[in-house]
């Protein structure tokens, strides 16, 4: 198990992570999730052995890391590039680390990770040959080669375009299940991080501000920056807090993040609202609907429904897509 306590890394005297403590357990996918220049980077460097810290502890089985030089710590890294040898095949890339080791039967281990990854028959490519998603696969390939007790991901999938990333984050999660691999993922994408992990730990301004399973921290953001950074698109406090809560059945509390789907037209919708604007999608019609007695807010139509900027309409509240949260300071 990797455990972080109390861990604080500074650049030239500037904090870029403060006071970080989290816990990975074997055999899980933990995702730090924060936007740029959040320390997310910092602390995965300071995993890996490559950022002193200025205080604090990073152990292993608790064992602490501090004087192990990152080549004996045992852990793996993986860029956003992949960082292959291009003068190299697929299989003398991914059996690179083999090599150096003189790993007895390192071309069967290669053919094995080919598999894995779902590469076969591309032993003998150059990676020039090769689709930024195959690269990724090939560079993945080679991490695992020395069955690494940890695998540190950097960003993995942020070079490619979006509906490749949202594949191979899928694909991503399938293999490091099947290799059994404990990992740790740095990232500002949140769909990545639930494709991918298991556990999120949300970072900004150098701290982790919540932690834990993916979905509780997804039904309770630690506060309404976290709410809107996880992908809600408004946080209402108070009284038109209060308003959308009843109309969901839910508990007044003192904020609810809601998501941009939470609203739906419906003609037996209990709020009353005066749509602002929309816009089509292949799904769904998209609204911003003045709700009477709390203001502007995302709302979805059925296609074919064509409610039109002016129209009166009625509102229902999907409460699964509704995360009480405290209220901001």
């Amino acid at each position: 198990m990797l455990t972080l306590d109390r861990l604080t890394v500074a650049y030239d005297g500037t904090p870029a992570v403060v006071d970080a403590s989290l816990e990975l357990e074997d055999g899980h996918v933990l995702a730090v999730l924060g936007p740029s220049g959040s320390g997310k980077s910092t602390l995965l460097r300071a995993v890996a052995g490559l950022e002193p810290p200025v205080s604090g502890r990073i152990c292993w089985d608790d064992e602490d890391l501090a004087g192990v030089p990152t080549h004996k710590r045992g852990f793996a890294l993986m860029f956003q590039d992949g960082q292959l040898f291009a003068h190299l095949t697929v299989a003398r890339n991914v059996g690179y680390a083999l090599r150096l080791r003189r790993t007895p039967r390192a071309a069967e281990r290669v053919e094995e990770l080919l598999a894995l990854v779902g590469l076969e028959g591309y032993a003998e490519r150059l990676p020039a040959t090769l689709s930024g998603g195959e690269r990724q696969r090939v560079a993945l390939a080679r991490s695992l080669a020395v069955s690494p007790r940890l695998l540190l991901l950097d960003e993995p999938l942020s070079a490619l375009d979006a509906g490749l990333r949202e594949r191979l984050a899928t694909d991503l999660r399938e293999i490091l299940q099947s290799a059994g691999t404990t990992a740790l993922m740095v990232t500002h994408d949140q769909d990545e991080a639930y494709a991918v992990a298991d556990r999120l730990a949300v970072m900004r301004g150098g701290r982790i501000v919540q932690q834990g399973e993916i979905g509780a921290v997804w039904r309770a953001p630690a506060d309404p920056e976290t709410a809107l950074f996880l992908g809600y698109a408004r946080v209402l406090e108070g009284a038109a807090a209060a308003t959308l809560l009843r109309a969901a059945g839910l508990p007044v509390a003192p904020a609810v993040a809601v998501r941009r789907s939470a609203l739906v037209v419906d003609a037996d919708g209990p709020l009353r609202g005066r749509v602002v604007s929309g816009r089509a999608t292949p799904e769904l019609i998209r609204l911003v609907v003045d709700v009477e007695g709390i203001g502007e807010l995302d709302a979805v139509a059925r296609l074919g429904s064509h409610p039109a900027p002016g129209d009166g309409v009625r509102l229902g509240v999907d409460p699964g897509r509704l995360a009480e949260t405290p209220a901001g300071h």
